[in-house]
């Protein structure tokens, strides 16, 4: 791995300036510490939009706090586009493509020589049809992709600096909660978000995830935090407070979260769903 960072690091060493497109997610979090690293003209830009969690946009403005890198938002809408809204199961293609627009107009008008994105190795081994978009744009670069990083290796460099992101949960845009070919709503994204604050209020698990069918909710967990709504108490005020919230059929998914497991629905193929 110490062969490959000298690499990573070389490569970012070559740019004047750099914005890294910046979730708070473990990789792109690990991409900005290093960058910064190695060249501090580096800065964290998240993207608010209607399918981005708040938690994660606070978590992201805690994170680049403890980097210590320079931190702006700027605001995007999916919802605008036809294409994402009837949600095919390219969806993510067109997502990224709006968000590295902004991303690209935003280091143009500062000057900035490269935009960083996260992608790691590991994500192109299955459908990533969001990753088409990354390679439209010249100025806009995957490291972590491009010097054969996985997953568990870029948790290691977070781990070894000491962050406390390394271990962070998988992050997934609200999007990801409902099925392809379902349309895309302002009202579902929020009914799902408030969804998951609710059950998290109750119970706190951290990974978590509400998939919205309609009328049916379908809750995720960890494997290994399954056990903690095993409770008639905490199933009680979960049911209670999604039905508040208009879903009238509850379901808990007894397998555990599970990376992808929407596209399983419909004859979809897996993609970059969370």
């Amino acid at each position: 791995m110490e062969e490959k960072l000298e690499k990573l690091r070389n490569f970012i060493s070559s740019f004047e300036s750099v914005a890294v497109a910046f979730s708070g997610g473990v990789d792109s979090s690990t991409l900005l510490a290093l960058t910064k690293e190695v060249n501090e003209e580096v800065i964290a830009v998240t993207a608010i939009s209607p399918t981005t969690p708040r938690k994660d946009l606070r978590d992201a403005e805690r994170i680049a706090r403890e980097i210590g890198v320079k931190h702006e938002f700027i605001e995007t809408n999916e919802l605008e586009i036809d294409e994402f809204v009837r949600n095919p199961p390219d969806r993510c293609y067109y997502c990224k493509k709006n968000l590295l627009t902004a991303l690209v107009n935003f280091a143009r008008r500062r000057g900035i020589q490269a935009v960083f994105e996260g992608t790691n190795a590991d994500e192109l081994k299955g459908h990533r049809p969001g990753f088409r978009a990354v390679e439209e744009f010249g100025m806009v670069y995957s490291p972590w992709a491009m010097f054969g990083f996985a997953k568990k290796e870029i948790r290691e460099i977070a781990r070894q600096r000491g962050f406390s992101f390394a271990d962070k949960p998988s992050m997934a845009c609200l999007a990801s909660r409902i099925p392809f070919g379902e349309s895309i709503t302002q009202e579902r994204l929020r009914r799902v978000e408030k969804a998951e604050e609710l059950i998290v209020e109750i119970v706190n698990v951290r990974e978590l995830r509400v998939r919205d069918f309609g009328s049916m909710a379908v809750i995720e967990v960890g494997k290994s935090e399954r056990r903690k709504l095993f409770s008639e108490v905490v199933m009680d005020s979960i049911v209670d407070g999604l039905k508040k919230l208009g879903y009238e059929y509850i379901l808990f998914d007894m397998e555990g979260y599970r990376t992808g497991k929407l596209s399983g629905f419909k004859g979809h193929r897996r993609s970059e769903e969370g």
